[in-house]
C-alpha cells in the first residue's frame, strides 16, 4: 500500500466519534505512565497501637487527595488506591511492599507508621526503584545510615521532636531526665536525639528503661523512673504506649512531682487522655488543624468523613499524595527518579507544609511548632486543644546537613 493510501485509510478509521478519541494524540503523561495508571499504596497500622494516628484515617486522607487532584486536573489516566495492615511487623511490611511493587504495579507507598517497618520498606523501594514517602515513621535512621534515593521522610522525625519540645523543656528548667523508651528503632532514635539536645543545653540524663512495643503494664517501668528522682520523665514512645504510660503515671501519683514529657504526642492521644489529664504538656508537631483558615478548612472536611480531626500523619498523607501527583503530572511519568527530581526542585507551601523543601538526604524540611496543651477552661470548642508557643523554621528544627550520616550526602 502506498503512503497516500495508508494516510487515507487512517483518516477513514478515525472518522467515527469513538475512534477519534483513540486516534487523538496521547499526552506525555499518558504515554509514559505504566499501564496508564498511577497506583498509590497506604501501608499502615490498621488494628494496633498506632491505628488512631494513621490507619483508616490515612486511607481516607489519601482518597481525599486523589479525588481533589482528579477534580482539578481531570487526568486522562487512572489513579488507584490500595491499602494494607503491616501489623507493626517489619517482615510483613517489607513483603507487602515487594508484592505491591512486583505484582500490583504500585508506584508510591505512603504512611508506613512504624520506623522498623519503614526501614525495611525503604530497602525494598530502593531495590525495586519505586518510591516510599513516609509520614508516620519517625526514626532519623531513614535520612542517615538507612537513607536511599527512593525514600522520602516527610512529616516529622525524632531529631525535630527533640530539638523543639526537648530544648524548650530543658531551657524551661527541666534539667535532669529519665527515659521510658519503646524498644525498637523509633524509640531508640528518639531517646538518642533527645539526649543530644538535653546535654547540648546543659541538662543531664540519669538513666533509661526500655519497654516492649504495645506494652500492657507500665508499672515497673514507671517505678524505675520515679526512683531516679529525675525532674523529667521523657516518653520516647508513641500512640497507645504514650497514652497508657501517661494514664499509669497519673494513677501512681508520679505527676505533678515529676514532669512527663511526651516527645511524640498526637491530637488523637490528647482526645483519648482528655485535657484534664494532659493539660500543660508541651509537645512538637508539624501540623495542627486549628492553625489558620487553610488548616481549619481541611480539618473540617476530613471531620465530615472520619468523625474526628486529623492527626499530623493523616494530614501529611493527604499532602504527600497531592504533591506526589502534581510531580507525576509535571514529570509526565511515574518513573520514581523523574518524579523525585521534580520534587527536589519544588518549594512547598500548602495547608500542611510551610517553607518546605526536599533535601538530598530525603528529608522534607518544613516549619515545626511547639505546642502547649490547653486547660479545660481554655478550650472553647471541640478539638480546641493546643496553644502555639513557637514556630520553629525547618532549618532550625531538623538535623543539620553537616551532621548527616547519609551515604548520598557524603557522595555529593
Amino acid at each position: 500500500m502506498s503512503s497516500k493510501s495508508r494516510f487515507a485509510g487512517r483518516i477513514a478509521v478515525c472518522a467515527g466519534a469513538v475512534a477519534l478519541a483513540l486516534c487523538a494524540p496521547m499526552t506525555q503523561a499518558q504515554s509514559r505512565l505504566s499501564g496508564n495508571t498511577v497506583r498509590i499504596g497506604v501501608l499502615t497500622d490498621m488494628s494496633g497501637l498506632y491505628s488512631d494516628v494513621g490507619g483508616q484515617g490515612s486511607v481516607i486522607a489519601t482518597q481525599m487527595a486523589i479525588d481533589d487532584f482528579v477534580a482539578a486536573n481531570k487526568p486522562a489516566y487512572k489513579i488507584d488506591l490500595i491499602s494494607a495492615d503491616h501489623q507493626n511487623k517489619p517482615d510483613v511490611g517489607a513483603n507487602k511492599a515487594r508484592e505491591w511493587y512486583d505484582t500490583q504495579n504500585v508506584d508510591m507507598i505512603t504512611d508506613v507508621l512504624n520506623s522498623a517497618v519503614a526501614i525495611a520498606t525503604a530497602k525494598v523501594a530502593d531495590e525495586k526503584k519505586k518510591l516510599v514517602i513516609n509520614t508516620g515513621a519517625g526514626s532519623t535512621r531513614l535520612t542517615n545510615e538507612d537513607c536511599n534515593s527512593h525514600s522520602i521522610h516527610y512529616a516529622y522525625d525524632t531529631y525535630a521532636l527533640a530539638a523543639v519540645a526537648g530544648r524548650a523543656i530543658v531551657q524551661g528548667g527541666g534539667k535532669s531526665w529519665y527515659f521510658l523508651t519503646a524498644d525498637y528503632a523509633f524509640g531508640q532514635s528518639l531517646e538518642s536525639d533527645t539526649t543530644g539536645i538535653i546535654k547540648a543545653n546543659g541538662g543531664s540524663v540519669l538513666g533509661s528503661v526500655r519497654h516492649p512495643l504495645n506494652a500492657s503494664d507500665f508499672s515497673s517501668f514507671l517505678l524505675q523512673a520515679q526512683a531516679s528522682k529525675a525532674q523529667v520523665i521523657g516518653l520516647a514512645n508513641a500512640g497507645g504506649d504514650t497514652i497508657n504510660a501517661i494514664k499509669a503515671a497519673n494513677e501512681f501519683g508520679i505527676t505533678p512531682k515529676q514532669t512527663l514529657a511526651g516527645l511524640l504526642v498526637f491530637i488523637s492521644d490528647i482526645h483519648s487522655l482528655t485535657l484534664q489529664v494532659s493539660q500543660g504538656m508541651q509537645l512538637t508537631t508539624g501540623w495542627y488543624w486549628d492553625l489558620n483558615d487553610e488548616t481549619r478548612k481541611f480539618g473540617r472536611r476530613y471531620f465530615e468523613k472520619a468523625k474526628k480531626m486529623p492527626t499530623m500523619v493523616q494530614a501529611g498523607t493527604y499532602s504527600v499524595t497531592m504533591n506526589y501527583l502534581n510531580a507525576v503530572k509535571t514529570a509526565g511519568t511515574d518513573d520514581a527518579d523523574a518524579v523525585t527530581a521534580v520534587m527536589r526542585k519544588t518549594t512547598y507551601n500548602d495547608f500542611f507544609l510551610r517553607n518546605g523543601h526536599l533535601r538530598p538526604d530525603g528529608r522534607m524540611v518544613h516549619d515545626m511548632y511547639l505546642m502547649q496543651v490547653k486547660t479545660p477552661a481554655e478550650s472553647k470548642y471541640p478539638w480546641d486543644y493546643y496553644t502555639v508557643k513557637a514556630t520553629v523554621p525547618g532549618d532550625e528544627a531538623y538535623q543539620p546537613m553537616s551532621q548527616s550520616r547519609c551515604p548520598m550526602v557524603k557522595k555529593t
